[in-house]
C-alpha cells in the first residue's frame, strides 16, 4: 500500500475530490495547513505598516491506496491540481506496512 501526500492550491481541492472519487479513493484526510517553497514572497499594508507574508495557505490530502493505483492517482494529481504555475504544490509516496480498521479489526487492504 502506498500513502499519497499532496499539497495543493486551496481553489484545486473540490475538483480533486471529485476527480479521486471518481477513481474509487474515497478515503481521504484534508488539511488546512500554510507553507513556503520558490513561491516569490507577498507584501502588503495594515494600519500604515508594511508585513510580508511567506506562509501561503495551502490545502494538504492524504490518502492511502493499493500499490496498483499508486500512478493513477498520481497522475491525476498532475492532471487536476497542475497550473503550470510557481506554488502548484508537492506530492509526497510513502510506503505503509499495514493499516488496521478500529471498528471491525479488519487489516490489509481490507481496511482501506
Amino acid at each position: 500500500m502506498k500513502k499519497i501526500e499532496a499539497i495543493i492550491r486551496p481553489e484545486k481541492l473540490e475538483e480533486m475530490k471529485k476527480s479521486l472519487s471518481l477513481l474509487g479513493v474515497h478515503g481521504m484526510t484534508v488539511t488546512e495547513v500554510k507553507g513556503c517553497g520558490n513561491q516569490p514572497k507577498q507584501s502588503g499594508y495594515y494600519r500604515g505598516q508594511q508585513f510580508t507574508v511567506d506562509l501561503l495557505p495551502k490545502v494538504k490530502i492524504e490518502v492511502v491506496i493499493p500499490d496498483a493505483m499508486e500512478d493513477m492517482v498520481i497522475d491525476e494529481f498532475f492532471k487536476v491540481a497542475r497550473t503550470l504555475q510557481v506554488g502548484d504544490g508537492k506530492i509526497f509516496v510513502s510506503t505503509i506496512s499495514e493499516v488496521y480498521r478500529i471498528r471491525t479489526g479488519e487489516s490489509g487492504e481490507n481496511a482501506l
